[in-house]
């Protein structure tokens, strides 16, 4: 292999960037980095460069290990996105500059530098300056300076990421044709998805510093593993129904299930379906298409040789849309298609039809487990029931001061475990100051973060605080899904109150607290507290409704409550209470402002005083 990546692994602070990557690029080939902004992309190319030390990994040049060595050592040519040229220089002295240093002779630098102009198409321009030329024609003299001295390796950051369009689109072929012709092994980082399809070999997509997939771009679009990779590669409808006989079912509609995806009678099954694969007609049509139903054309949008249509069906029963989301307080479903610009106008309303369609293999949803005392702690009694429930794995995560306790520890959850009846879930242990970053590692395929409010160990107390440990503070900051705190004795989560406020912030604790009382069977009360029921306006009224078709929308039956109290915890913890509601679910937020910890007062308040599970769901602000 050309590039070897190892378990590289960069953190900022206690940001992680790079979350153990490895990689292979063979000999070559022209290798890109997908991903949006922030998921650690061109901090993987800057370490593969030299530019950036990785905390942890190795990597390996045409199987020599360089992860010590400066850049200048590492037979390696860097394109950015900014062009980097000397402008002080004229275009044939930037391209020979890497080699006058190396030291290599005129005639071969003269020779060398005419065959790149004629390459990146700049025959005759050497004598000009940066200033006289266009942004393709710099990024052609950038490329060209970073191919002069014959590197083994060529990596591009984003490299037509400051062009137009049409610039950008004769670049890249230019960029193609040229790594062909020399046979240098690239890798190229971008977020631009229409850029990777074209250039790319290969493709590996990166989320939040991890590589979740990596193939060919007519494997990942076709038949892409997982949710985050289906739903960043193009558009198309996800949808999530049962498995029942054999079949991926959505209310009616049962889709076959190929040989080769796992399932369990019961299970639930994700559908991705691309929007060429629907197939609007007037009349329904009998045959090999199944057809999904008949729905409204609510959107159309001419894209040139396309015509992009949206329609809206009807709800299926037990069927839950993941993408594209529908609106917050509506019902139904939303499906894609796409026709010739040139097509015979559609009635409005239609039939629609599946040409194809792909099933995905969702991971196995996950808890993390936090024991932050002496191991008498942990909740198991609940994450029993809660794995048993969601059909989930648990990771136990231990903080501890010292190796001698982590041992005395190791014993004590053993025995603990075992009583539970989770002898099968993986225990890790970390130092106390290692928790934050621990809790950073709760990605999104985790279901939640579980944990018992652990002792305070404040000599000097804090009103702020409500009473609260400061390390279950920080977590409930941090956490970015959402944070189960075990309180009293449960035995069952058969009713659920969900706490929501009339915004954005509202509309998530819904989804999130719906989406769990659906995979529990649980009722659900949806609750606004006001001083006076009177003061419930009519933005909270509509909020509330919305809210209650969200829950239908998944299968989900509510009741609504509009409660008088003087304050919204007071009235938060007598409706649990009242309702013998055995989970609260609340956020950390609030509509106004947020508190020095991250969290709002109210929910510190409800959070101290609570004699019963809550689940605490995360702000989603950018």
């Amino acid at each position: 292999m050309s590039i070897a990546l190892e378990q590289i692994a960069k953190h900022f602070g206690r940001q992680v960037i790079v979350d153990r990557v490895s990689l292979e690029v063979r000999e070559g080939e022209l290798f890109v980095l997908l991903g949006a902004s922030g998921s650690g992309k061109s901090t993987i190319l800057r370490i593969t460069a030299g530019l950036l030390a990785p905390d942890h990994g190795r990597v390996l040049l045409h199987g020599r290990d360089v992860t010590g060595l400066p850049p200048q050592k590492r037979d390696v040519g860097f394109v950015f996105q900014n062009y980097t040229v000397f402008r002080h220089m004229t275009v044939a002295e930037n391209i020979e500059f890497g080699l006058k240093i190396r030291r290599v002779p005129a005639a071969e630098r003269r020779r060398r530098r005419d065959q790149l102009l004629d390459l990146v198409g700049l025959a005759g321009l050497g004598k000009r300056f940066p200033g006289q030329l266009s942004g393709g024609q710099l990024q052609r003299v950038a490329i060209a300076r970073a191919l002069a001295y014959e590197p083994k390796v060529l990596l591009l950051d984003e490299p037509f990421g400051a062009l137009d369009v049409k610039i950008r689109t004769q670049l890249r072929r230019s960029l193609k044709e040229i790594q062909r012709k020399l046979g240098v092994t690239a890798i190229l980082v971008t977020h631009d998805q229409e850029e990777a399809f074209e250039l790319a070999d290969r493709i590996g997509v990166l989320e939040r510093g991890r590589l979740l997939e990596v193939g060919t771009a007519e494997t990942l679009y076709a038949q892409p593993r997982s949710l985050s990779v289906a739903t960043f590669l193009g558009g198309g409808a996800v949808l999530t129904g049962r498995a029942e006989k054999g079949a991926a079912c959505f209310g009616e509609i049962c889709l076959p299930l190929p040989a080769g995806v796992p399932h369990y009678e019961g299970d639930r099954v994700q559908v991705l379906i691309r929007p060429e694969q629907v197939v609007l007609s007037e009349q329904r049509t009998e045959g090999s298409m199944p057809a999904i139903g008949r729905g409204l054309i609510t959107e159309q949008s001419f894209t040139g040789a396309l015509r992009r249509v949206r329609v809206r069906l009807a709800h299926l029963a037990a069927t839950r849309q993941i993408a594209p989301p529908l609106p917050f307080g509506e019902e139904g479903l939303l499906l894609d298609a796409v026709l010739p610009a040139d097509s015979a106008p559609l009635s409005r309303e239609v039939w629609v039809h599946l040409r194809g369609w792909h099933i995905l293999t969702p991971p196995a949803p996950r808890l993390m487990v936090l024991e932050t005392d002496s191991g008498l702690h942990a909740p198991l009694r609940l994450v029993r029931l809660l794995a048993d429930r969601l059909g989930a794995s648990a990771t136990l995560v231990a903080f501890v001061e010292t190796k001698e306790a982590a041992a005395t520890l190791r014993r004590t959850l053993k025995s603990r475990l075992r009583d539970a009846g989770l002898s099968d879930v993986e225990v890790r242990f970390q130092y106390h100051d290692s928790a934050i970053q621990t809790i950073r590692q709760a990605d999104p395929s985790h279901e939640m973060v579980i944990l018992a409010p652990g002792p305070r160990r404040l000599k000097v107390p804090d009103p702020r605080t409500h009473g609260l440990d400061p390390l279950t503070l920080r977590i409930l900051g941090e956490s970015e899904v959402p944070v189960l705190l075990v309180k009293g004795e449960t035995k069952s989560l058969s009713r659920v109150l969900i706490c929501t406020a009339a915004g954005e912030h509202g509309k998530t604790d819904v989804q999130v607290g719906g989406r769990l009382a659906r995979r529990l069977g649980a009722a659900v009360t949806l609750l606004y507290v006001a001083r006076r029921a009177a003061e419930a306006g009519p933005v909270a009224h509509a909020h509330l409704e919305r809210a209650a078709a969200t829950l239908r929308s998944i299968d989900v039956a509510s009741e609504v409550r509009v409660r008088e109290s003087d304050s919204p915890a007071a009235g938060i913890l007598a409706e649990a209470r009242e309702g013998n509601h055995d989970l609260v679910v609340l956020g950390v937020h609030d509509p106004g402002s947020r508190s020095f910890f991250k969290i709002h007062d109210v929910t510190l308040q409800v959070i101290a005083a609570a004699d019963r599970p809550l689940l605490i769901v995360p702000s989603r602000e950018a």
